[in-house]
């Protein structure tokens, strides 16, 4: 029998031999034995040998300060080489493997099985063409690895999908070993941790990143695909302007919480974004020049060019090529503050497409069809995916922020207190100056330099194309006043046109006010009329799920999407729903297209936004292959929500939810907002504290500074519990809900809603993968070295709560392990355990230490190395925040 793992392991074998030799000729080799037997004793330790534990666990702790560091470096550098090669693994295995071709969510086969679901071929290429998926790419922190050292890993990943081609015993395998033993040297002599923040516009650049160097290619080979899976099934071809994904951003807009965003970064990263178009197009179209040097045109392009020109399409393309380069320079001109030529730039999308398409339709009018299909093609491809502006930015600030400059302009006209009206009073005055044509901010008002900046944003808005920007997102909306307030600043800044403003609903009270929000606005004629049919809702997981807990804030997210899809049916409004997932379950994270086949049926209808954050930008879209596959999941699974949307849940399951999740919440809340011993033990037992001191981005951990577990965001709330393996935001309140229908003799019905209804089942799955990543050996190694005798018992109590909700889900779904139904993560999960568990250890060590040191100062190894457990960890975990 084949062993399908066998190249993953031999790639393995040959990244880790090579970081050995390096770490050995910078270090020595007693260094390299030291590292290497803890390695051993690890891999015996979860192996069940618990005098290699013991012994792993002493070792460990009697490290010295100038030892510690290059260990924890070493089984970081080890998890991150780990990741690129179970990634290359799993292009190779789509590529090699038939029966990888043959999954069911493939596009080809949803493509069948859509058809014989009764779908005619029109509708299905009808629905194709009108499909509106929108990934929206975020910085939020939870990518910690350089951007230096994620091309190191890019290059190391080329090597070794190359090595797949000429194989290791060739002179060309040999140079690409050689190349690999110099990029894994670079790595290791690589600081692992940024000295300083990065900057909004750091991240903007990441961003743009991703897309030259890997969905540049990507979409065009996407495309191909669709044309061909589309033309195989129904007969039909696809436009050239098909395009039914398409990429925006919030890097440099999202300014929630954020006091680095400011009016002149989002200026500043609207610049760089129509630089980076201009220079990916400029390769391009020069690239193109250079190919299309036939002689024969059609009629419009001789015209164009002249009788004597011989190479019309180069002659044809000199003028696109020379406004490309205009907008090179205006752009550099306006980033550098120097005066900027702007009199013959690229200002719409169309005048890039307009010269590419007519050339297109010349070599298909003078049968050169092939030529057309060829480097044409993927350009135009581009030009509609990404175009002038290379993706859209969405603009994201909380309603707080808005309510404070009608707050002070309130009160400098003596109008009373605008926080103290009521919502009636808000809304009739913020209609008024809606529909009133005279300005309302006078001239001589001087507000705070909080209300000038939310000012000055506006009119950086107003003034910037439509085509450049897809939503202003309020978060923390609760009420009408929250959306029409922004409406409102944007008419006064200028705004020319209509920007859909996307209220955010995130607590668990606000997704459950929902509609009743959106029913006021949608009763307003003069709201009505500004939604031109249209109207997007942004949905939080992340916030709803730390308020209240996992299950109930995924019911609560799922009746709002119900409710709200109902609505809008009811008011003849295109409703979109833009998901603010994470990479983490515990923020909305999992598969894509098993959480948008589980979405509440006809919510999905065409069209959809999803937030791809952080680390998994890096995982999903990294690499060329794995960004194509990834695209055709999102595709396939909307097209078929949108066409065979999943019946909806019977009403004796919508009982039985609302019946865990009310015990599911209470017990959330009454473990995380009532034991008073609860926030002291998570700040002693997590790297909470800690993880202020890894600059993973730009953007604070908490919302204040002063604030308690309230006030922390989201994102450092999972990272902190996922570093010490309890995971708790994931199951806590789950397992009493699940225990109590037990105890009522009713887990029949829970098996039925697992095997009938897309949505538990979904949640099962997310669920059960976060177990398999739980460890409460480890977990209690943190108690053991970093919480207090009085704290312990809680500690003691939540670990038997997790091993008994382990137990219950095993009896829920009839399975004697975890992941018995999804060999390929646990593989993935058992593989890294014995190289994670050191880092585990390591890290409550260096905990104890720092706060030993506390005010004395911390020596700089000890800090270092404690970031580089946390970054080792997440590498491990990899779907950390």
């Amino acid at each position: 029998m084949v062993d399908v793992h066998q190249p993953l392991r031999d790639n393995v074998r040959l990244l880790g031999d090579s970081l050995g030799k390096t770490i050995e000729d910078h270090l020595g080799t007693a260094i390299l034995d030291t590292i290497e037997t803890i390695r051993r004793l690890a891999k015996q330790g979860r192996a069940g040998d618990s005098e290699s534990r013991a012994r792993l666990e002493e070792l460990l702790t009697t490290l010295s300060d100038e030892q510690i560091l290059p260990v924890t470096r070493s089984f970081n550098q080890f998890l991150n080489l780990a990741n690129i090669a179970e990634e290359v693994h799993r292009v190779r295995r789509r590529k090699h493997d038939s029966n990888q071709l043959m999954d069911d969510d493939t596009l080809p086969q949803q493509l069948v099985r859509l058809h014989n679901h009764g779908i005619s071929k029109d509708d299905i290429v009808k629905q194709i063409l009108a499909l509106d998926i929108e990934l929206v790419l975020t910085a939020h922190p939870t990518e910690a690895v350089r951007r230096t050292l994620i091309q190191k890993y890019d290059g190391i990943a080329e090597c070794l999908r190359a090595l797949d081609n000429v194989g290791d015993d060739t002179a060309d395998g040999q140079r690409l070993v050689d190349r690999l033993k110099e990029l894994i040297s670079q790595a290791w002599h690589t600081n692992e941790i940024r000295t300083r923040r990065p900057t909004p516009v750091d991240e903007a650049k990441w961003g743009f990143a991703i897309i030259e160097n890997s969905l540049w290619k990507a979409m065009p080979r996407f495309l191909r695909q669709l044309d061909e899976s589309v033309e195989i099934a129904t007969g039909h071809r696809l436009p050239l302007s098909a395009a039914p994904i398409r990429f925006a951003s919030w890097m440099g807009g999202d300014r929630d919480g954020n006091p680095f965003v400011t009016s002149a970064v989002t200026r500043e990263v609207l610049l760089l974004a129509r630089w980076q178009a201009a220079d990916l197009f400029s390769k391009d179209i020069s690239d193109l020049r250079a190919e299309l040097s036939m002689g024969d045109c059609n009629a419009t392009l001789r015209q164009a060019v002249g009788d004597d020109e011989q190479e019309p399409y180069r002659a044809y393309l000199r003028q696109l090529s020379r406004r490309i380069e205009a907008t090179q320079r205006w752009a550099r001109d306006e980033l550098a503050g120097r005066p900027a030529d702007d009199s013959d730039i690229l200002r719409h999308n169309e005048e890039l497409l307009q010269p590419l398409l007519e050339c297109d339709r010349s070599l298909r009018e003078c049968g050169m069809d092939i030529i057309a299909e060829g480097m044409l093609r993927d350009i135009i491809h581009r030009a509609y995916v990404f175009g002038i502006h290379l993706l859209r930015l969405d603009i994201r600030q909380n309603s707080e922020r808005h309510a404070q400059v009608f707050e002070e302009l309130v009160a400098y006209y003596g109008w009373g207190n605008y926080a103290e009206w009521s919502e009636p009073q808000k809304q009739a005055f913020l209609l008024r100056e809606l529909k009133d044509r005279r300005p309302l901010f006078p001239r001589d008002w001087v507000p705070s330099e909080e209300v000038q900046e939310v000012l000055a944003t506006c009119r950086t808005v107003a003034q910037t194309p439509a085509s450049a920007l897809s939503a202003y997102v309020i978060s923390m909306a609760s009420v009408p006043s929250d959306v029409l307030a922004v409406i409102l600043l944007l008419k006064e800044a200028g705004m020319s046109w209509n920007i859909p403003v996307a209220p955010l609903f995130e607590t668990l009270d606000d997704l459950d006010n929902a509609q009743s929000c959106m029913q006021q606005l949608l009763d307003m004629p003069w709201y009505k009329a500004y939604t031109q049919g249209q109207q997007m809702v942004m949905i939080g997981y992340s916030d709803s799920a730390k308020d209240a807990g996992h299950l109930a804030a995924t019911w609560g997210q799922f009746k709002a999407q119900e409710a709200l899809t109902a609505l809008c049916s009811e008011r003849g409004v295109h409703l979109t729903l833009f998901h603010g997932r994470g990479g983490t379950v515990g923020r909305g994270g999992g598969p894509s297209h098993t959480a948008i086949l589980s979405q509440p049926p006809r919510s999905v209808n065409g069209s959809i936004r999803v937030t791809e954050q952080g680390e998994m930008i890096r995982f999903k879209f990294g690499i060329p292959e794995i960004a194509v596959r990834n695209l055709e999941l999102y595709t396939g699974a909307v097209l078929e929500a949108t066409l065979t949307p999943a019946p909806a849940p019977k009403m004796e399951w919508r009982k039985l939810m609302d019946d865990m999740t009310a015990v599911s919440c209470r017990e959330y809340r009454a473990m995380v907002r009532d034991n008073p011993q609860f926030v002291p033990y998570f700040r002693a037992a997590t790297p909470e504290q800690e993880l202020a001191k890894l600059p993973l981005g730009s953007r604070p951990a908490k919302r204040k500074v002063d604030g308690g577990v309230e006030s922390l965001r989201a994102i450092p709330w999972i990272f902190a519990w996922t570093q010490m393996r309890l995971m708790l935001p994931t199951w806590l309140g789950s397992d009493q809900a699940l225990a109590r229908i037990e105890a009522q003799q009713r887990l029949d019905e829970l098996r039925d809603m697992a095997s009938e209804w897309r949505f538990f089942s979904a949640y099962l799955d997310m669920l059960e993968m976060v177990m398999a990543k739980t460890d409460t050996n480890t977990a209690a190694w943190y108690d053991q070295r970093l919480v207090g005798a009085d704290l312990q018992p809680l500690g003691a109590e939540l670990r038997t709560r997790l091993r008994d909700m382990i137990a219950l889900y095993k009896r829920i779904r009839g399975r004697d392990e975890l992941l018995v139904q999804n060999p390929v993560i646990k593989h993935s999960i058992g593989v890294r355990n014995p190289y994670i568990d050191p880092l585990h250890l390591l890290q409550a060590e260096l905990m104890r230490r720092v706060r030993l040191y506390g005010e004395k100062g911390v020596p700089n190894q000890i800090d270092q190395a404690l970031m580089v457990t946390m970054t080792g960890i997440a590498a491990g975990m990899r779907n950390t925040g």
